[in-house]
């Protein structure tokens, strides 16, 4: 549907949002240009610091080496050190290697609104197409960005400043940070090395009824990890952990023709022979530890147009400056038949590939839904392109095991398995192609997918990416009732650990929803699971505990699996625990889900969010910064009730924690015990502080835009000091228990969503508004 761009500046941005071209700075970005002149971005204000140069410094401190920063601004080391020290920073921490690599979105991110693209990549210390890949490669952070770069002008040094503007951000450090205690201080990325190091004890591995369980590693870099080794994606300890927990398959994204070679462009693919020789490593090394290696497929990748000059009988449909290898054509399709043999001929211990046929990267012409504009696809429709596309992975998998084969006689493995996902086909797709498809591929469904909701008098149905709701839905059983008529095994796509209802924490402990939905697959004679996509990994949760000891057992039920998962863990505590995990289940199913709630919604970095006294103008984006977009933010639902419904499951969460800790407090654990029953309340805590910030900010949002309208200013005026002074209270909370837990605020693809500068930062925005701006109404 065309889009109207006589909107608003705030419903261009989401407008914008929509489109999939990637616009930085104006200029066009790999995936295409709009065809209209693009217009101005100024980023949004950051009052609370004395200027854009020491937002540059507070928001790089910690995460960025001095040298770094100081080189990009014309400065000196030392003069980044008095700067500062004069906000009340203390001695910058050293930024390990580790750290540095794994810290890039978050650093992208921080600086998003500071600095102009150029001036970021050299921050990074990366040429302009490392950028590109990244923003479009890495898990679409493009979209996570909003698909548009803010107007920043080139940031430099200045000796000049406000004095008694860097005075009083020192002040406010002081009043608000210098009393807090962390008892057991971890740097970024510590829970790294934990999970790494060989577990103390060997748990047994439990035999399941699901076959595959697969998810993704908790801490594998998305972009390229095949090309860059320096950082194990699978230490391992790492990999001993995930098979006790319950797992015994993970997956990797990788772009097709940057792992075997690209026939009609070879400079495409270079270093391929130095991927594919590493994923064969790492499938051996996996391998021994009793974990399979899994990869996303979503191709043929759709090329820029300059490309078919010189390939013309090969371009499928269009869209801007790009267009589909058509996979109607023999060569697209002998392309990806001889890509896939080369790679199962190579590695024939690979686990096995599964796809999305549709909505996720342009890939066959009818994969974004246009194809009636290809002349050969047109005809056939979707299901028949499908159908093919399937076909021929299938053939390359074959012909790939009759090469290896071939070679080795004695080679007695099964080879890799094609798993299909139905992600995103619209209604009437699957009653089509499934019958079609050759009965060795697995069909496998989001399990929750279209359950109806009733959250606060709304209706709506899930999308995906629920804890929350507790399935399976409608879909996968109609959808897995058809597979299984003709013959396929049948898997479910769930999110066991957390899902972006919730993604910057490492699970979320409503475990009784899991694990009835986890039964409740067991009943439906599920298969295998993909236990979550990039985020919920985390091999240490009760949750996949629990659904490891329902896997092992056909007749659990849900409370004594809950019960044997406790024991285990807290020992004396474990009763207790169990009604705190059914307290904390009751109280998330009041989570007011919508897709566009959990995309849009700040609830993954809470106090992290900030505040602006007027509007910004500025759409949220997808799991990416939230800005003060309240309509964004709350979907389908009333401002009262999305507000009401968020409060809710705060309240649940914190009225099951005081229950739990004054019914443990005299009880007797092992060391062990109580580090791990204090780590799993903070976890708890954490919850319930970001979701009671995302509603003190949606009501703050409310109450901000209605102030020259309503009668009652006095009144206005009250509660909005009342909820900067709770989001004061949130943000100091949430850095301790960060500060002492490195997983909290981490997920793979977005990195940190935030690091305790930021809910510092946060402090320093609340109180600004409260003093220069709430006394003044």
């Amino acid at each position: 549907m065309p889009i109207d761009l006589s909107v608003s500046r705030r419903g261009f941005l989401r407008a914008a949002a929509l489109l999939s071209p990637v616009l930085l700075g104006g200029n066009a970005f790999s995936m295409g240009r709009l065809p209209f002149r693009f217009i101005q971005h100024p980023p949004v204000p950051f009052p609370h610091f004395p200027s854009r140069l020491h937002a540059f410094v507070w928001r790089n401190w910690n995460l960025v080496p001095l040298a770094r920063m100081a080189s990009i601004l014309g400065a000196s080391e030392n003069q980044l050190l008095k700067l500062g020290q004069a906000m009340g920073l203390g001695r910058p921490k050293p930024v390990s290697d580790e750290q540095w690599r794994r810290s890039y979105v978050t650093i992208i991110r921080r600086n998003w609104h500071l600095l102009p693209k150029t001036q970021l990549e050299e921050l990074l210390g990366w040429t302009a197409e490392q950028m590109e890949f990244t923003l479009q490669e890495d898990d679409f952070l493009n979209v996570k960005l909003g698909n548009l770069k803010p107007d920043c002008e080139v940031l430099t040094w200045s000796s000049s400043t406000d004095k008694s503007a860097e005075n009083w951000v020192r002040e406010v450090v002081k009043q608000e940070f210098s009393e807090l205690h962390i008892a057991r201080e971890e740097p970024l990325f510590q829970f790294v090395k934990g999970l790494s190091a060989a577990p103390k004890h060997r748990t047994e591995v439990l035999m399941s009824n699901f076959s595959p369980r697969f998810g993704y590693g908790y801490f594998t870099l998305f972009g390229d990890p095949l090309l860059d080794t320096d950082l194990d994606p699978y230490p391992d300890g790492y990999l001993q952990r995930m098979a006790a927990a319950g797992l015994d398959g993970t997956w990797m994204h990788i772009v097709l023709s940057n792992l075997t070679p690209f026939p009609w462009d070879p400079s495409v693919s270079k270093g391929w022979e130095t991927r594919l020789a590493n994923l064969q490593k790492l499938v051996e090394k996996c391998k021994r530890q009793g974990i399979g290696i899994y990869l996303y497929l979503n191709e043929p990748r759709r090329q820029p147009l300059p490309f078919f000059e010189k390939h013309p009988e090969l371009k499928g449909v269009t869209s801007g400056q790009h267009a589909a290898l058509c996979t109607s054509h023999p060569d697209v399709q002998n392309y990806l038949e001889n890509a896939i043999a080369q790679i199962v001929s190579a590695v024939p211990d690979l686990a096995g590939f599964f796809t999305i046929s549709a909505s996720e990267n342009p890939t066959h012409c009818w994969s974004h839904f246009k194809g009636d504009t290809c002349p050969r696809c047109a005809s056939k429709g979707p299901e028949a392109v499908i159908v093919e596309l399937h076909r021929v992975y299938e053939s390359g998998i074959r012909k790939g095991m009759e090469r290896y084969r071939k070679a080795n006689s004695a080679y007695t493995g099964s080879g890799p398995q094609l798993i299909l996902w139905d992600w995103a086909w619209p209604d009437g797709w699957a009653e089509n192609i499934i019958p079609k498809l050759p009965s060795n591929i697995s069909y496998m469904c989001v399990s929750e997918w279209s359950l109806p909701t009733h959250r606060g008098g709304v209706e709506g149905k899930v999308g995906e990416y629920s804890i929350s709701a507790i399935g399976p839905g409608p879909r996968a059983k109609r959808h897995w009732a058809i597979a299984r008529e003709h013959g396929l095994r049948i898997l479910a796509k769930i999110q066991a650990g957390t899902t972006w209802e919730c993604g910057g924490v490492p699970y979320i402990p409503a475990l009784e929803n899991v694990a009835q939905h986890i039964v409740n697959l067991r009943d439906e004679k599920v298969s295998g699971l993909l236990t979550g996509w990039t985020l919920g990994g985390y091999p240490g949760s009760p949750n996949l505990e629990v659904v490891s000891v329902i896997g092992s057992d056909a007749d659990i039920s849900v409370r004594d699996a809950l019960t044997q998962v406790a024991k285990r863990r807290y020992g004396a505590a474990a009763e207790d625990m169990v009604e705190a995990w059914y307290g904390f289940s009751k109280a998330f199913r009041e989570f007011p889900y919508h897709i566009g709630v959990v995309y849009q919604a700040p609830v993954h970095s809470g106090p992290a969010n900030l505040l602006w006294k007027e509007a910004t103008g500025y759409s949220s984006t997808m799991v990416g910064i939230g800005y003060d977009d309240l309509k964004g933010w709350r979907s389908i639902y009333p401002e009262e009730v999305f507000i009401s419904q968020l409060y809710r499951v705060a309240e649940g969460f914190d009225s099951s924690l005081v229950t739990l800790n004054e019914r443990t407090k005299s009880l007797t654990l092992t060391k062990e015990q109580r580090l791990e029953f204090e780590r799993e309340l903070s976890i708890a805590e954490a919850v319930a502080i970001l979701y009671r910030s995302v509603a003190n900010q949606a009501d703050f949002i409310r109450h901000r835009d209605q102030l020259g309208t309503v009668a009652d200013r006095s009144g206005a005026k009250s509660r909005l000091k009342e909820l900067l002074l709770s989001e004061i209270k949130l943000a100091r909370r949430l850095y301790e228990l960060q500060s002492a837990d490195s997983r909290i605020g981490f997920e793979a693809t977005n990195h940190y969503f935030y690091v305790p500068d930021d809910l510092m930062e946060k402090v320093l925005n609340c109180r600004y508004l409260l003093e220069n701006w709430v006394e003044k109404i």
